[in-house]
């Protein structure tokens, strides 16, 4: 594996490199006792705690904006971002449960959840909890900020990332994976409205077939992908399982996995003026090649281990 630093590699000390905002909960994975009687697990997920620790294990300077409870669920989620030097900086304290998901396997070793996340900490964050952030909330210039999943869903989180990235889109790179849970949509039209706004914002958007199925149900992906570069995304990136992903892009722009942006040294966009396109630094085919060829080797790493 080729995942561990490489050579040259630098961590600035004060600001991170990336913010990631979401979901961060508990998943209650399938588990047997001893006397062979069913039982559940406890392992830290979330996607959104997922790719905060995933980019701190591969030492790119990475805060989870996340309100993370006090409960001992709570503290595993801590216990777990720190063990892969993923920064708590911006882990704002709060005294609600922590998000549960009960997990079943499906025949083909797919999953599906069960969320109980009514009143639950990360749910919670409100765009008045950004005020208790260093410097108020205000990301620093060149830090990349990666949004999805259940936050997109869940009030007032929601909300909370649509104000984030509305503010942020333009003056830094932005990356967005919707992670689609369907049973947590109550209006399926006022979500698809939204999400074709953040498409539109959206520096990196990554979805995978099964987001695809739902979002644009008979729509071929190539399609779909067309459509989001049209709208105003920079790069497109689709997923699916074990298959080889596939990619679309105005002139291929930003793209590949957060670390291998970070070590290229990709900086976001000028800000914009109002009614002017974003200007994204373009990457050649050979290095939008690289970059899928490592984050899947990222993936394929990730999926030997229980919970992923």
């Amino acid at each position: 594996m080729s995942a561990g630093p490489e050579p040259g590699d630098q961590e600035p000390a004060d600001q991170p490199a990336v913010v990631v905002a979401g979901d961060a909960l508990v998943e209650l994975t399938p588990a047997r006792m001893a006397e062979g009687a069913a039982a559940f697990q406890p392992r830290r997920g979330g996607s959104c705690l997922n790719v905060a620790a995933g980019l701190g294990r591969l030492r790119v300077p990475t805060a989870l904006l996340a309100r993370l409870s006090d409960d001992h669920f709570g503290d595993l989620l801590r216990a777990h971002l720190a063990a892969f030097g993923t920064r708590l900086t911006h882990a704002l304290p709060a005294s609600d449960p922590t998000t549960l998901a009960a997990v079943q396997l499906r025949e083909d070793g797919s999953a599906a959840s069960s969320f109980y996340a009514n009143g639950t900490a990360d749910r919670g964050l409100c765009s008045v909890h950004l005020a208790a952030l260093p410097d108020g909330g205000a990301l620093s210039a060149g830090t990349a900020l990666h949004l999805g999943s259940l936050g997109l869903l869940l009030e007032p989180l929601g909300s909370t990332l649509d104000g984030l990235i509305r503010r942020e889109a333009g003056r830094r790179l932005v990356s967005l994976a919707p992670n689609v849970r369907p049973g947590l949509i109550p209006d399926r039209a006022a979500y698809l409205r939204r999400f074709a706004e953040w498409v539109a914002l959206a520096d990196v958007v990554r979805a995978s077939g099964e987001d695809l199925a739902w979002l644009r149900p008979h729509e071929p992906y190539e399609a779909v992908a067309e459509r989001w570069i049209a709208s105003g995304a920079g790069l497109v990136l689709i997923t699916f399982g074990s298959r080889a992903p596939r990619s679309g892009g105005r002139g291929r722009r930003h793209g590949g996995s957060g670390r291998r942006l970070h070590r290229r040294g990709t900086r976001p966009p000028a800000p914009r003026r109002p009614a002017q396109p974003r200007r994204r630094r373009r990457s050649g085919a050979g290095d939008l090649t690289r970059l899928l060829s490592y984050a899947v080797e990222i993936a394929a790493d990730t999926c030997t281990r229980a919970g992923a």
